[in-house]
């Protein structure tokens, strides 16, 4: 199995080139919120191994709510940002980038506060990484070439299919399955379908996994009874008085927003906001997102976050000291509906991370109330957002349930065999 992996840089930017820098950004749209693949900035369609990608300037404009604690509003930096989610090792793939998008690279980078034209392009994206702290992959080791196979696969067979259907009346569900078995046989024969074997997982990769696995989670256990305690006499209190502050956002963000949503099924979401003074919420915060990070890599890893099946990738990081965070993910469907689907499904989960940040909907023990007010949760989320500037999708117009339906089309052709059951569900994907 190929392992998926995530790179994120932060560099510092002079407000005053940030005009200059969405200019160039722009020239790698074909309008706003629907990139080129082949810009001659940064190609992404040539990176193979690419899912998603995107440039974010981070200037979070709600840096004036701290005064609702009465304390004074900090300055931070003013960060572009750039984001990928891929295939395989950090390595390669930045040989990759380099090989294919370095001249652009660097005219983007260029903008940017400590790059130079002498700069090594390589060794200054490593110095400007910011680790993830949780990270989430809709289907741990579907490839961008498994995305693109299967969904090759599901067209062909659906042509067939329409051009053949009376051939299969009265057949059984088994006997279809063996149609289509040599029907892909053939095709793959031929040359029209190719149907890559998946790489096999190192050994180092099974053994670092194992060892996480366990060594990880009785640590999570031992901390979970001082995290209750501190949730109990620290949180609890502070929750009572902690300022609410989820006003409209403003029409023109919004517009500005709107602008770059929806050219497609699927979307990207930036959000970022400064934690809630002193240390329990940060404390508190790190261990859910370390809980998290466990879950995402050891129990949810076929097609859903809790139950929660529309995001494709999603990554929460630390800024500044863990004093700010950034959420960005990639999912199915409008805003409202991404919203909704926690709202109704999760929202406790949405409660524990998102409260620990100033003007959340009050809550109750961390995991009540908050995002169950619908209107003021969407308004704080909304507000948060952030305008991206580029944003690359590999697999358009495939939502994940797609791409997992079309996984499970290519197994039932693979196995060896099916029950009668199972066969009959095998044919419904159809």
């Amino acid at each position: 199995m190929t392992s998926q992996s995530n790179l994120m840089l932060a560099a510092r930017l002079d407000r005053k080139s940030v005009g200059g820098l969405k200019a160039l950004l722009a020239t790698m749209n074909f309008a706003p919120g629907q990139v080129n693949f082949a810009n001659p900035l940064v190609p992404f369609g040539k990176l193979e191994n690419l899912h998603f990608a995107r440039f974010v300037i981070l200037d979070d404009q709600t840096l004036d709510d701290i005064r609702l604690y009465g304390l004074p509003r900090h300055e931070y930096p003013l960060y572009l940002a750039f984001l990928c989610d891929f295939d395989g090792d950090r390595v390669e793939f930045l040989k990759d980038l380099a090989n294919c998008a370095g001249p652009g690279l660097r005219r983007v980078f260029s903008f940017c506060d400590d790059f130079t034209d002498g700069s090594d392009l390589l060794q200054w994206i490593r110095d400007h990484e910011v680790p993830v702290a949780t990270s989430y992959v809709n289907w741990r080791g579907r490839t961008v070439k498994q995305v693109r196979e299967e969904a090759s696969l599901r067209q062909a067979i659906g042509t067939h299919l329409r051009s053949n259907a009376g051939a299969l009346d009265g057949q059984s569900a088994e006997q279809i399955r063996a149609d289509m078995r040599k029907f892909v046989e053939a095709e793959t024969a031929a040359g029209r379908l190719t149907l890559t074997p998946p790489e096999p997982t190192p050994w180092g990769a099974k053994i670092g996994n194992a060892v996480h696995f366990v060594g990880v989670f009785p640590l999570i256990v031992l901390l979970s009874l001082p995290v209750a305690l501190l949730v109990c006499f620290r949180i609890r209190p502070l929750e009572k008085t902690d300022p609410e502050f989820a006003p409209r956002p403003d029409p023109e963000h919004a517009s500005q927003l709107a602008i770059l949503e929806d050219h497609e099924v699927t979307n990207q979401f930036s959000a970022m906001g400064s934690l809630k003074p002193g240390l329990a919420r940060r404390w508190v915060l790190s261990y859910i997102l370390w809980v998290i990070e466990w879950t995402a890599r050891h129990l949810y890893t076929k097609g859903r976050l809790a139950r929660v099946r529309t995001i494709h990738f999603a990554r929460w990081v630390f800024l500044d000291g863990k004093k700010r965070i950034l959420f960005a993910s990639n999912y199915d469907g409008s805003l409202d509906s991404y919203m909704d689907d926690f709202i109704n499904k999760v929202s406790f989960g949405l409660n524990v991370v998102f409260s620990n940040g100033i003007g959340y909907p009050t809550t109750r023990w961390l995991v009540a109330d908050g995002a169950t007010d619908e209107q003021k949760f969407k308004y704080f989320l909304r507000r948060h957002e952030l305008p991206t500037d580029v944003w690359y999708n590999a697999h358009p117009s495939m939502t994940a349930v797609e791409l997992e339906r079309n996984g499970r089309i290519r197994q039932g052709l693979e196995a060896t065999a099916l029950s009668d059951e199972a066969a009959r569900e095998w044919v419904q994907l159809l």
